[in-house]
């Protein structure tokens, strides 16, 4: 499973990953002016979502031969456990932990960054083995 992380293709899609994160982190901000923090994360998430789906299908991985319907469909459900994941440590450090230990420099935001990279791996897997899965001929 090493090797999974080593190849040209996972580079790409931490590229890929990078840009939609700058995508999902500078809406946050955007976003966090007109609702609440979790709200916030979540919208943004999506956006990010967006912008990954796109470029992880025609620059990350080999054609699946699934419908776009279908691939979109594996897209959400692997983000599903991502969102989640990064809900949980974002929300969970700015709002609990960060407070606790009286941490307020960018606290939000180094919350959201840091709950925004943690799925990295999940996703790359669950992407590859399962949103772009090409079928064995």
């Amino acid at each position: 499973m090493i090797k999974e992380f080593k190849s040209k293709e996972f580079l790409i899609f931490l590229f890929v990953g990078g840009f939609a994160a700058l995508i999902n982190l500078g809406s946050r901000l955007w976003l966090n002016e007109y609702m609440s923090f979790g709200k916030s994360v979540v919208l943004a998430y999506l956006l990010g979502m967006v912008t990954a789906f796109i470029f992880s299908k025609f620059f990350v991985f080999e054609r699946s031969q699934r419908s776009t319907i279908r691939e979109i469909f594996n897209f959400t459900l692997v983000n599903i456990v991502a969102i989640i994941q990064t809900y949980i440590i974002s929300v969970g450090l700015a709002e609990y932990f960060f407070p606790k230990i009286e941490f307020t420099f960018y606290s939000y935001s180094i919350a959201h960054a840091t709950g925004v990279v943690f799925p990295v791996f999940t996703s790359y897997l669950g992407h590859k083995y399962f949103t772009f899965k090409v079928k064995n001929v």
